[in-house]
């Protein structure tokens, strides 16, 4: 063998391995960082199957011993989880079906619609998302208030039918990146804007519709300040109010339950994590693609 041909192979030798260590170096680094992450997690998964002594042992119990699965059961039998659940569920469902209907759209209007001024209405819709919640947060309570649907869902569910900025630019990126003359075939077989918008958008919008739903139900089934603010009556609470509650459960002032506590956390955690491992590579896409077109 020459000696070009011997070098050519320790370079790509040495390149190969370069490239091998530096895979592994990234790999190392995310499973470290990783496992930090999970440390909270196991350690709340650990002391929901715990006696509220053991939660207070230093240096920590991982693993209980025993392990107290009646916890769980205990959970419901102190509050009316089923209810909080229930009144989640109609909140967050209600949240899914307004968004994805307003915010799909008002962003097909903005991408595939040529209107006068379009640009600077979609400039201004962006704004809004420098203003933070708690800015609006006053204002919008007294309008409420003054509706009368204080104390009821509506607060929480009627603002979703009206979109959200983030949601609409997300949708809007994705539907300039379908080409137009997608539109053009169908007006020729004599489709209009709104079956364009059914029978064309949203079929290819799949992905990015399954994004905006996800966000939205992590969003609203963990959302703890909107139902503090709005909603009153116990039966009317949601379960991130029903989770509060157990701060109160113990005998006296601060001897709240944490092993109860930590165990109807997992119960509340539990939907989230089963959405997102079977909805990842919908959600994986759509952000993706959404980001990247337009």
């Amino acid at each position: 063998m020459s000696e070009v041909a011997v070098g050519k192979v320790g370079f790509w030798s040495k390149r190969s391995t370069r490239k091998l260590i530096a895979k592994s170096a990234a790999l190392s680094i995310i499973l470290v960082g990783a496992a930090f992450q999970l440390i909270p997690f196991v350690w709340m998964v650990s002391s929901s199957l715990k006696d509220l002594g053991s939660v207070y042992i230093f240096p920590p119990r991982w693993i209980p011993r025993p392990f107290i699965w009646e916890n769980y059961a205990e959970v419901w039998r102190l509050s009316p989880f089923l209810r909080y659940l229930i009144n989640t569920v109609i909140v967050t469902g209600g949240n899914i079906a307004g968004l994805v209907i307003s915010c799909s759209i008002v962003a097909y209007g903005f991408a595939r619609l040529r209107a006068p001024g379009r640009d600077f209405l979609f400039v201004i819709l962006l704004s809004t998302m420098m203003l933070p919640f708690q800015v609006t947060m006053i204002p919008l309570y007294l309008i409420f208030n003054a509706l009368g649907w204080v104390n009821s869902f509506k607060p929480l569910i009627v603002p979703a039918f009206f979109g959200a900025p983030f949601f609409i630019f997300l949708l809007r990126q994705f539907f300039m990146g379908i080409p137009l003359e997608m539109d053009d075939a169908a007006r020729i077989d004599g489709c209009s804007i709104y079956g364009i918008y059914w029978r064309i958008i949203l079929p290819l919008a799949k992905p990015a519709l399954a994004t905006v739903a996800i966000f939205t139900f992590m969003w609203n089934w963990n959302d703890f300040i909107g139902p503090l603010i709005y909603l009153q009556s116990p039966d009317k609470f949601t379960l991130s109010l029903g989770l509060n509650s157990f701060r109160t459960t113990g005998s006296g002032y601060g001897t709240t339950e944490w092993n109860l506590l930590m165990a109807a956390s997992i119960i509340v955690l539990t939907p989230c994590v089963i959405l997102f491992f079977f909805a990842q590579k919908y959600f994986i896409q759509g952000v993706v693609v959404s980001g990247l077109k337009g």
